[in-house]
């Protein structure tokens, strides 16, 4: 298992991070724009250190369809935020959630670390940016689907090979175009281009897609997927069963965990970390 460098970080093997979401959104899935002010955005910032994050993931868009936002109101979202958290925590990794190489660019001279690309490389210059300013990218497998789609009764061979197949691809374009190896995670993307038997699928055989070396990271936070195994469970009563996901990726080897309560994960990701070390 490789080291993950980011912004002056290392994660070793056995290491896990936090990575907290806070979007600047007025229509998030999860918050319905709770951290879409500015202010807000800031003070849940503030609760995620409190709560044991590594990792600020900044998001500027909604992931799901919705009203068009352009690459110039998703900047004016998320690079004065980017700053203002910069100069505010000094120690805390930034990453921003976007597939817009335009965006990119904005965001890392303003003090991201990480371009976390949900879409799965549907803008190729995205690599390129992070190889021009030192840091690193998120490589995710979302079906070769439009971003903001949700396409209709998609199917794959095998999802978790398509998964490995893309994401380590991704990888490695990435790798030539200049990026740090160790500053690249591959994500599955639970949910993005897959129904819940894919999003299920890839859950149990996560260790396949670890075994590839290349450092892992899970978003599955009150995805769609844990609602509807657990019974059509709505977003607020999903915390369980995120829970449960997220150290059952964990024990297969994943290293990095998005979640949108990062002090319990923090808590379920240090229980795992005791019962593998005895």
């Amino acid at each position: 298992m490789s080291i993950l460098r980011l912004g002056g970080r290392a994660f070793g093997p056995g290491e896990f991070a936090v990575m907290a979401v806070v979007n600047r959104t007025p229509d998030s899935f999860y918050d319905k724009g709770a951290t879409y002010g500015f202010d807000a955005a800031l003070e849940a910032v503030d609760r995620a250190v409190a709560g044991g994050a590594d990792i600020v993931d900044i998001g500027g868009v909604k992931a799901g369809p919705g009203d068009l936002v352009d690459a110039r109101e998703e900047i004016r979202r998320v690079a004065d935020l980017v700053e203002a958290v910069r100069d505010r925590h000094p120690g805390l990794l930034i990453s921003v959630d976007t597939w817009r190489a335009e965006v990119g660019e904005v965001v890392a001279k303003a003090g991201a670390h990480l371009l976390n690309d949900t879409w799965g490389g549907v803008d190729p210059e995205l690599a390129e940016v992070a190889a021009s300013y030192g840091i690193g990218l998120v490589c995710a497998h979302a079906g070769r689907v439009e971003p903001r789609t949700r396409p209709h009764r998609i199917a794959y061979d095998d999802v978790v090979q398509d998964v490995i197949d893309l994401t380590t691809e991704l990888a490695e374009k990435a790798v030539a175009a200049g990026v740090e190896r160790e500053s690249i995670l591959i994500d599955p993307a639970h949910d993005f281009g897959k129904n819940t038997f894919h999003s299920l699928e890839v859950s149990r055989r996560l260790d396949e897609m670890t075994a590839t070396g290349w450092p892992v990271l899970v978003a599955v936070s009150n995805k769609d997927f844990v609602g509807e195994t657990l019974g059509g469970l709505p977003v607020d009563q999903r915390h369980a069963g995120t829970m449960a996901t997220l150290a059952v990726s964990a024990w297969q080897g994943a290293r990095v965990f998005r979640v949108h309560d990062p002090a319990s994960a923090r808590t379920a990701l240090t229980e795992v970390t005791r019962l593998s070390n005895r």
